[in-house]
């Protein structure tokens, strides 16, 4: 009967904690369905399908460009980390030399930094190289966050990785390139797919530097496009197509994350336990 119970409470709290996590985003399916005041009126079942928040959401903005540009600035993003996160973490992991704690530490460091205290600094910097409102300006700006914590994770990899195998290439002349690339490279493959996937979430979730950096509209990354939607008039409310907007945004997510699931857990849990 304790065993019933238990299993009883332990499905009920799985049970909550769906509800909990999944409703908000049921209910923003549900008001991106609902037409002018409709958005207003509770109910947690749609009476009618009214698609239009979702035409006006892309006929009243660019926002199919929108999505390609964070499309294009998450993609660069996690390709420029993992390569240069792959090649540090071989660097850190593997060859011995003077301050390599004291250089891992100060690249960690550099992501403990609020967004704002570096805001200036970093426009400062992006308008010195021209990439003001330039979509390569918000690819550099992000790999402070996305950078430290990719060379981070894969270092830690690498370090457990077994040295008999690196061994074995070397006694086979094999570079540091082909070591990388031919031997470590398929054993990291759970470590690059979970510290990629993060990486993409942060480069296309991120508001703060796509909002300071860029200025028109075909320049634009989503989160920004979505806050700046407003009503087709003065009196319109723009509720039902910024719903509408995060739906289609976030649908992206949930079908990478349910593609890559089996990699994630199995990058996010690898090295966990040893023995």
């Amino acid at each position: 009967m304790k065993r019933i119970l238990a299993r009883a409470g332990f499905w009920l709290v799985v049970a909550l904690l769906l509800v909990y996590l999944l409703f908000p985003f049921y209910y923003a399916i549900l008001t991106s369905l609902k037409g002018g005041s409709e958005v207003f009126v509770v109910s947690y079942w749609p009476d009618s399908w009214d698609f239009s928040n979702y035409v006006r959401v892309f006929s009243q903005q660019p926002f199919a460009r929108n999505i390609l540009n964070s499309v294009f600035v998450a993609g660069a993003v996690v390709a420029i980390s993992l390569l240069l996160g792959l090649t540090a973490a071989f660097a850190f992991g593997r060859i011995r030399f003077r301050g390599r704690a004291t250089l891992l530490l100060t690249i960690l460091a550099v992501s403990m930094f609020p967004q704002v205290a570096v805001l200036s600094g970093l426009f400062e910097l992006i308008r010195w190289l021209g990439l003001f409102n330039n979509l390569l300006g918000l690819v550099l700006s992000y790999m402070i966050f996305t950078l430290p914590f990719t060379v981070w994770v894969l270092t830690a990899f690498v370090r457990d990785l077994p040295k008999e195998v690196e061994e074995a290439a070397l006694l086979d002349g094999a570079s540091s390139w082909t070591l990388i690339s031919q031997v470590f490279l398929p054993l990291l493959w759970p470590a690059m797919v979970a510290t990629g996937l993060l990486a993409f979430i942060v480069a296309w979730n991120e508001f703060l530097f796509a909002l300071t950096f860029t200025l028109s509209n075909d320049q634009r990354t989503v989160p920004v496009a979505i806050a700046l939607i407003t009503g087709g008039s003065e009196y319109e409310l723009p509720w039902g197509n910024i719903m509408a907007a995060s739906v289609i945004v976030t649908l992206p997510l949930i079908v990478i994350v349910l593609i890559f699931q089996r990699r994630l857990v199995a990058g996010l849990t690898a090295g966990a336990v040893k023995g």
